[in-house]
């Protein structure tokens, strides 16, 4: 019996983690096992590799080392950003600008602090994903001490205009934040360039560890910790630092650096090649978020008279892996909450599907999806009472 090849296309969600980072860490998991807030030369063998991380996470964003704090993820990274900035700075505002399709790890955190006597205002987006930066400009007030924009969509793929919002920012003095999770390691991020003064990451979703992520705050923003303890992280994380999973982090955002432009450049001609089939092959279809201002990896499609989950089952009995949408929210039965502040109705934001490319992604798996899903398609809509009733 012949084994078909699976094809994983939900890199979105995690990104298998690159051999040469799982070897860096190797060393970290056994022989220097020392804690980096000890003296003694096991210690200070841990600290320099936590450093020497450090600064190739910063050179990869263009900032500095001391900017640089490591978090347990991504989500961690957001909840520091945001509830550090609204509690250091209740005596001059509680008014904190954000919009209506960014990750739970920032939505769910306006929420909490709305509950403790914070005002959120919520930004809408166009049909394609898109925050208007004079919609920024308008909802600023004498209270505001937040801005928090994310950088690409992590549904959709689309690319916010993050630096004309950190233009507006600047000019009016206001904290800006960004959730550039989806961002770092696939495009191009320089904190200088858009204007942020923090920036949240998390290393599994560019080929490093699950459980480490970093948050950028530039120097002079006045936040207070999430977590209190010991001094590690220059006194903004307290804890034992997981030294392995930093390592891995450092590692993959070298890895990054080295490779992202030509693996861009390689992920858009398979991305358009899959939109392109896609909308030639199936009727009733949609491309979701932005047409070109996307991630290079993400192709999102709305299709009429089929549910998401009944596609993604089928596909993966074909061993082709994809999603419906956010896997933080995956196993939630409501339509996507991005797709709806787009515009789309509830019938069609069930239909949706993400497929997100990745390094070892290539020409054969793009042709099988091609095969494979137009067939699904027909034989879900032979017993669609969604169609019936439309017809």
């Amino acid at each position: 019996m012949v084994t078909k090849k699976r094809i994983y296309l939900d890199h979105a969600a995690t990104t298998p983690t690159d051999p040469k980072v799982v070897e860096a860490m190797l060393p970290y998991l056994s022989d220097v096992f020392g804690n980096p807030s000890s003296i003694h030369s096991f210690g200070q063998e841990a600290k320099a590799a936590v450093e020497e991380a450090r600064d190739k996470v910063a050179a990869l964003i263009g900032a500095r080392g001391e900017e640089i704090v490591f978090t347990g993820g991504g989500t961690e990274a957001d909840n520091f950003a945001i509830k550090g900035i609204a509690y250091a700075n209740e005596g001059k505002g509680n008014h904190i600008i954000t919009t209506s399709i960014e990750h739970h790890a920032v939505m769910e955190t306006c929420k909490f602090l709305q509950v403790r006597g914070f005002e959120v205002t919520y930004l809408p987006v166009d049909s394609y994903g898109l925050v208007d930066p004079q919609d920024v400009k308008k909802a600023i007030a004498d209270k505001t001490i937040l801005i928090s924009v994310m950088h690409a969509n992590n549904e959709v793929g689309t690319i916010e205009p993050i630096a004309e919002i950190g233009k507006i920012a600047r000019e009016e003095g206001i904290y800006f934040h960004t959730d550039a999770v989806q961002a770092v390691g696939h495009i191009p991020v320089k904190v200088d360039e858009l204007g942020v003064d923090l920036l949240a990451m998390s290393a599994h979703k560019f080929y490093g560890p699950k459980g480490v992520g970093a948050l950028y705050i530039r120097k002079g923003t006045k936040l207070i910790p999430l977590m209190h303890g010991g001094e590690q992280e220059r006194r903004h994380r307290a804890g034992t630092e997981n030294v392995p999973a930093i390592v891995g982090l450092g590692k993959a955002a070298e890895i990054a650096q080295r490779e992202m432009d030509a693996e861009a450049k390689r992920l858009i001609s398979l991305r358009n090649k899959l939109i392109k089939g896609l909308m030639g092959q199936i009727e009733h279809i949609c491309l979701n978020g932005h047409p070109t201002q996307r991630l290079p990896n993400n192709v999102n499609v709305s299709i009429e008279f089929v549910e998401g989950e009944s596609m993604l089952l089928n596909l993966d009995l074909e061993g082709i892996a994809a999603s419906t949408g956010s896997a933080c929210s995956s196993s939630s039965l409501e339509p996507s909450y991005v797709l709806l502040a787009m515009g789309l109705s509830h019938e069609l934001a069930h239909g949706s599907l993400r497929f997100s490319l990745g390094r070892e992604t290539t020409e054969e798996d793009i042709a099988r999806v091609l095969e494979i899903l137009p067939r699904i398609i027909a034989k879900l809509r032979a017993m669609s009472p969604m169609l019936q009733s439309s017809i």
